[in-house]
């Protein structure tokens, strides 16, 4: 769908809603077969429960550009919140990320991430990581990915007693993206990230999305993301959740 961001990589370490604290790099994916600049803007509102209930305003902001079999992507995410009455600016992410196609089947990939998020008391996590993204279906209707990654993480956490963590951590993704009519996409991916030197210290996340095309350039986009952290920050759950609901602007 020409209008559409595919989530069907389920790539690396990241979660399409800034707090969802892990991004979906398959939301960025623009479906295109031509080389060249495409990406979009989106205005999301949501309705989210982690720490308290609050609505959020996010402002979303994906490129890429395309040549043969080089892809690069480039990822920025703000959020605000509002919270029994206090608006405060909660979560920012940026995301760059390269990928070559050397197969049909098989493509390798590189990025590096930075994040904030003030409610999960996240002051800061940087991300490098690499590793393989396999096609495991031929249809352009129907498509499935598998990856497999490993990544470098330093995270740096306010609740005053975690200290400073510098791990490997792998990332295992399954995704896959339907499109049953030329203006209907139904997109879902999930994680799973365990701390290779301890495979307790694990992150899930699945996030599924449902993108209606309207006009032109213009889509409806829903999403609902899950989040399960084995160890969060002191004082914050273990499980999170968004739902957003926004219009998506994509441009090639």
């Amino acid at each position: 769908m020409k209008h559409f961001f595919c989530v069907a990589l389920l790539t690396v370490c990241i979660g399409f809603s800034t707090s969802a604290q892990i991004v979906n790099v398959e939301s960025l994916r623009k479906v295109t077969d031509t080389s060249g600049w495409s990406g979009a803007a989106s205005l999301n509102f949501a309705l989210k429960r982690n720490v308290n209930d609050f609505l959020t305003i996010s402002n979303n902001i994906h490129v890429q550009y395309k040549m043969n079999e080089h892809l690069v992507l480039f990822k920025n995410d703000i959020e605000f919140q509002k919270i029994e009455g206090a608006r405060l600016e909660n979560s920012g992410i940026s995301h760059i990320r390269y990928n070559y196609r050397f197969h049909p089947r098989i493509a390798w990939e590189v990025f590096t991430q930075g994040q904030y998020n003030k409610v999960s008391l996240i002051d800061f996590r940087g991300l490098l990581g690499t590793g393989p993204r396999f096609k495991l279906s031929n249809s352009e209707n129907y498509k499935f990915y598998l990856g497999t990654l490993a990544m470098y993480e330093h995270e740096e956490i306010s609740d005053g007693i975690t200290p400073i963590q510098r791990t490997l951590r792998g990332s295992v993704y399954l995704s896959f993206s339907l499109y049953p009519t030329e203006r209907i996409g139904v997109v879902s991916t999930t994680y799973y990230q365990p701390r290779i030197s301890q495979f307790s210290d694990y992150r899930i996340s699945s996030q599924s999305s449902l993108l209606i095309d309207l006009f032109a350039n213009f889509a409806f986009k829903t999403s609902y993301t899950f989040t399960y952290d084995a160890f969060p920050a002191v004082g914050i759950p273990n499980s999170q959740y968004d739902f957003t609901t926004g219009i998506t602007y994509s441009f090639d």
